[in-house]
């Protein structure tokens, strides 16, 4: 199990990471909620298929509600906030500010009925990290170098409260048995509600397929795959057998892959304040993961290992 766990992470760690570049490709000639819509749709479709045909049982109305309600909460509140803040705020800066996360994951963990209390320990590994994240958006920040949409950092930060308040329903949810019927059901879900808001928003009529680069489709395609279908699913895997706390580590791990991968593919800013920030943010991982309340909790692995 403890091996199954570390891949898992492995695969968040990496492949999310990556996909914060790929939301700026796409968004760049693709509308940000439609495009998530369809990315989340086209992959939950392709998930349900395959675990039907593997055997797998179909959910049931009330696991359907319950998948509705972490699809909507992660992928329309998380995600798709995300998509639209990219078109204003640079991906390496996205993935640095969603590193917030955390604190809203372990905080609502600790509120829930019968929920996990996070140890001095790792309170203390959350600000390290939280600290990191006010290095970067704090008011003395070098607007110059690095500006900054208030409005883009606004929706990154409801962004992360609504991610950590869909992962933490999800923990005790009704949920399907398999973790990648789970996932199928709550991306459907949750690319339906992002295509209701992109109906409501009107973007279907600025919507013009001859006008999307190359890059973009690429982009999109490797969401798809890499980003849903691998990603996604290891994470939704992860919230049923691993503890929050271990969980809430990706978003260390994601901005640093995100902000070299910027620098790198993008030409964003990796300016000395940026790698300040990146320093306190992987130190507060390693302080965290030090500590024995980021162990699995020998009850979390109830459901199948998918």
């Amino acid at each position: 199990m403890k091996a199954k766990i570390w891949a898992a992470l492995l695969a968040v760690y990496l492949v999310w990471g990556s996909t914060y570049l790929m939301i700026r490709f796409v968004v760049e000639t693709l509308p940000p909620f439609l495009s998530a819509g369809f990315r989340f749709v086209v992959s939950g479709l392709i998930l349900l298929a395959w675990r039907r045909l593997a055997g797998d049982a179909a959910p049931t109305g009330r696991q359907w509600r319950s998948a509705a309600i972490v699809g909507t909460l992660l992928l329309l509140g998380g995600n798709g906030l995300v998509c639209w803040a990219e078109q204003t705020v640079a991906s390496g800066l996205t993935a640095l500010i969603i590193g917030a996360v955390p604190m809203f994951l372990v905080i609502a963990d600790a509120l829930r009925p019968n929920g996990v209390r996070p140890t001095p320990r790792v309170l203390v590994g959350l600000v390290i990290g939280f600290s990191g994240i006010y290095l970067l958006v704090g008011p003395t920040a070098d607007t110059e170098s690095m500006p900054l949409n208030i409005f883009g950092v606004a929706a990154l930060l409801l962004a992360s409260l609504l991610w950590a308040i869909g992962s933490i329903y999800s923990k005790s949810a009704d949920l399907p048995k398999s973790a990648l019927m789970t996932t199928g059901a709550e991306m459907l879900s949750g690319g339906m509600a992002l295509l209701l808001v992109s109906l409501l928003g009107q973007e279907w009529r600025a919507f013009d397929p001859a006008e999307v680069s190359t890059e973009s489709w690429l982009a999109l395609a490797y969401l798809i795959v890499f980003g849903s279908m691998i990603g996604f699913a290891s994470y939704a895997w992860l919230l049923q057998n691993a503890s929050i706390s271990l969980v809430a580590t990706y978003a260390y791990v994601n901005p640093l892959v995100a902000v070299f991968l910027g620098n790198w593919f993008a030409q964003e800013p990796l300016t000395p304040r940026i790698l300040g920030a990146s320093a306190i943010i992987i130190g507060s991982i390693v302080f965290m993961n030090s500590s024995r309340a980021a162990r699995p909790k020998p009850q979390a692995a109830r459901r199948g290992d998918d």
